[in-house]
């Protein structure tokens, strides 16, 4: 991360926490996401200013319903009247004890809602948690204040997908096969909740058997399957499957990104929040991470994704465009999901990879920076 010497990033999130997660009753506040990328990249200098365009989508935060307790937390999840209760419940409990406990407590509890709040808010937490980790020291009191924010406006939303069925996975293995595999919903209208309300069956992925660990041939020519991997081998297994998700998402939206500009968005930079927040949760959380993530970008690829993929001359050319160049066209671009996608797509474009900087050139060309 750019050093944010000016603290600038701390500003602009005491700025934004006496707003609300929403406005209109449904719409996310995308602003303490999108500021935490723009530091991150060095546009800090366009932060503030951002913000005061930002400013008529900002709602004051709602009015308390009911202080939430150790003892009627479970009947509080998922009920958006206690928008503003649970961010003062995090607010107590992270003041009680480090950031990483009360994660690891409420990480495990808060996964199976990923897809509430068409995902925004794990994405939220992800910001935060990044945010945080990049300030080993004792954490400052607006970035535990947005960890608050983010873990609470989740508890609010959260809302586990429908049953589904599991179909079978593809042969290769591959995340961006699974995705390609992903059935459309054959209704996609209306709003996100009503279009997840549809979803029946995922395909199964990631497969059972890391790939890094094939069957063992013996003596007699039989094969066999090799020893358990232990918790260390899963761990760092599922960290592996879930940054080729994060790619293999990251790609796609370069070429299918045209169904819903805006909405799929959400099925790389989900995922890739989970990943963010891999090195602050206990490693045996990595596994269940890893499947939760994999829901969240199946979901919102089945419910908005087009059957057929954009033709590949009328994709964006990444050549001899670096990934600052690429960013910097995001900030002045101006939009949050432009801004947030392409800042997903400079963590997957760490080597060589123009087709994740074409799916950012991609989102900068075809959403509309005034919505």
């Amino acid at each position: 991360m750019t050093d944010d010497t000016s603290g600038t990033l701390d500003e602009a999130l005491e700025r934004l926490h006496t707003s609300g997660p929403e406005r209109e009753g449904w719409l996310s506040n995308h602003a303490p996401m999108a500021v935490e990328a723009l530091v991150r990249h060095g546009q800090g200098r366009t932060v503030h200013r951002w913000l005061d365009r930002y400013r008529d989508k900002l709602e004051e935060m709602p009015d308390s319903y009911a202080r939430i307790t150790e003892e009627n937390w479970h009947e509080a999840l998922g009920d958006p009247r206690r928008l503003a209760d649970w961010p003062a419940y995090f607010d107590r409990e992270l003041a009680d004890r480090p950031w990483r406990d009360v994660l690891a407590v409420w990480w495990p509890r808060l996964l199976p809602g990923i897809a509430g709040g068409a995902t925004h808010p794990v994405i939220r937490v992800g910001h935060a948690v990044r945010a945080l980790l990049d300030d080993p020291g004792t954490p400052t009191a607006p970035r535990t204040a947005e960890l608050a924010h983010a873990l609470g406006y989740w508890a609010a939303r959260h809302a586990p997908l429908p049953p589904l069925r599991q179909q079978p996975g593809p042969a290769s293995g591959s995340a961006a096969d699974a995705l390609a595999a992903v059935e459309p919903v054959a209704d996609q209208s209306g709003g996100i909740r009503a279009r997840l309300a549809r979803l029946t069956a995922f395909p199964t992925w990631p497969p059972t058997r890391p790939l890094d660990q094939p069957p063992v041939s013996q003596p007699t020519g039989r094969t066999t399957a090799p020893d358990a991997p232990d918790a260390a081998d899963l761990a760092e297994e599922a960290r592996r499957r879930l940054t080729e998700l994060v790619r293999a998402a990251t790609h796609r939206y370069a070429t299918h990104g045209h169904g819903s500009p805006v909405m799929l968005v959400h099925a790389a930079t989900a995922p890739n929040a989970v990943l963010r927040v891999l090195p602050a949760l206990p490693r045996e959380l990595w596994a269940p991470s890893l499947d939760a993530a994999w829901a969240a970008s199946a979901a919102v690829t089945a419910v908005y994704a087009p059957r057929e993929p954009l033709p590949a001359d009328r994709l964006p050319s990444a050549a001899g465009v670096t990934p600052e160049e690429v960013f910097a066209r995001a900030a002045a671009h101006g939009d949050e999901h432009a801004i947030k996608l392409t800042d997903t797509a400079l963590d997957v474009a760490q080597g060589p990879d123009a087709l994740a900087l074409a799916a950012a050139l991609h989102a900068c060309a075809m959403i509309d920076p005034a919505l």
